[in-house]
């Protein structure tokens, strides 16, 4: 591939860590004054609406009622640092970036809850902030200023408070970035997923615009169950289906933490040290899963993006999708969305571009070679036969081919407010449903 323009994009690095028991205890401890923060502000952002929504119902209003609260960082902030002496009196112990974490994401909630409210917020309606429980919620702080470092090792990171940590695997990647100037750390969040800690650094990276090997090329992708991909060039990805192979190790993991002491919010008694032990195992077994889907779907992405220069996905309602009991873990382990989002970086990473194909646009129905498109088509029919011109194909590599001359066919590129073509080509033989007719009685 041949290298042009740089470009500036922002992402990131993730990286498992081997903390000392010590730094363990500080990690948990800086989570625990992130959560404790966002309980705070929101106890003090409820207290206020009652306040004000009481003193209205005795006639009050506009300057008599009490000042409303800010619901912006920096006012969250100005009222915590105001109250953390009599409130936090350990806040001393974690640094500022832990407290501000919590107050940060109650600031986004509030913002996002306002906003889906008043309608200027699209998709499902948010509900208001609820408070943080300590065994519900990851843990995790956000590290924007102060010292943070990737260290010349290479085998340890240097945070705020915190210090030197060591890596669990090679930083190399971000090393080499960050010593020839083309990448700038902007922040590190630190998380607890899997069992493990983890550091993400969230870094701005000036890349190398490449040209993919075959610029002027035309790919269709079509996902499934069966297969995980069929490609129009007739190359078929196998679904690897990591989740259906790991279920007898987690139902034996699930089975085992049933079995043990655990919480109870109602009487109140801790978990025991063999609960603790048995769900982070359950825990690495879902990781585990993850990682391996990760893997798979960025080597499968990385390909297509390096080789073509046009790739064409549909545009699927996977959330409609997944309400079908029979095929929701089926379609979930397969990790469609995560596909297409992995596309739509890379192509524009490698100079590529990404088409996503209406949602109503018939892949499977139509006939690659005539157009003709049926009114049925049953999802066991795994071989698509047209009675019209007598093509017999594999049902996914059919639909794959139609994503390729999408945009041939389509013959206009113009689109409306949510991405789809206005109208339907003249081009297609597509089947008609029949008239009513007019029948005289008596």
């Amino acid at each position: 591939m041949s290298d042009v323009v740089g470009a500036v994009v922002v992402q990131a690095y993730r990286f498992a860590l081997d903390p000392t028991p010590a730094q363990d205890r500080d990690l948990h401890r800086h989570a625990g004054a992130g959560r404790f923060a966002f309980n705070w502000a929101l106890a003090a952002v409820r207290a206020n609406l009652d306040q004000r929504a009481a003193e209205r119902t005795y006639g009050l209003d506009g300057e008599q009622l009490t000042p409303a609260l800010g619901w912006s960082l920096p006012a969250l902030r100005r009222a915590w640092n105001a109250a953390k002496p009599q409130v936090a009196p350990w806040w001393a112990q974690c640094s500022k970036e832990a407290f501000n974490t919590g107050l940060d994401g109650l600031a986004r909630a509030l913002g996002n809850w306002s906003a889906s409210r008043s309608g200027r917020r699209a998709g499902k309606r948010v509900g208001f902030p609820r408070f943080r429980s300590r065994r519900r919620v990851t843990p995790s702080v956000r590290f924007t200023t102060g010292t943070i470092r990737v260290e010349d090792t290479r085998h340890h990171v240097t945070l705020p408070r915190l210090g030197r940590i060591r890596t669990h695997e090679s930083t190399r990647k971000l090393a080499r970035r960050l010593h020839a100037g083309t990448a700038r750390i902007l922040s590190a969040t630190v998380r607890h997923t899997g069992g493990r800690w983890h550091v993400s650094f969230t870094v701005e990276v000036t890349r190398t615009v490449r040209t993919p090997a075959r610029p002027q090329a035309t790919v269709g992708v079509d996902v499934g169950i069966t297969n995980l991909a069929v490609l129009s060039t007739g190359q078929v990805v196998p679904n690897p289906r990591h989740l259906t192979q790991a279920q007898a190790r987690l139902r034996a993991a699930a089975r085992t933490l049933s079995r043990r002491q655990g919480p109870d919010r109602h009487t109140g008694p801790q978990p025991s040290r063999r609960w603790r032990q048995a769900k982070t195992r359950l825990a690495r077994v879902h990781a585990r899963v993850a990682n391996l889907r990760a893997d798979g779907l960025h080597k499968l992405t990385t390909t297509l993006a390096a080789a073509y220069g046009t790739i064409v996905v549909e545009d699927l309602n996977i959330t409609g999708m997944i309400r079908n009991r029979r095929l929701a873990r089926h379609i979930a382990d397969a990790g469609w969305a995560t596909l297409r989002r992995h596309l739509e970086y890379k192509t524009a990473w490698n100079g590529g571009q990404l088409i996503v194909a209406d949602r109503w646009f018939a892949s499977s129905k139509t006939c690659s070679s005539c157009g003709v498109v049926k009114p049925k088509l049953r999802l066991q029919v795994r071989t698509y036969t047209c009675e019209h011109c007598g093509l017999c194909l594999d049902r996914d590599l059919n639909a794959a081919i139609n994503l390729k001359q999408y945009v041939a066919r389509s013959g206009r590129e113009t689109q409306n407010g949510r991405g789809a073509d206005r109208e339907t080509t003249s081009w297609w033989l597509v089947a008609v449903k029949r008239p009513p007719r007019t029948i005289s009685v008596g």
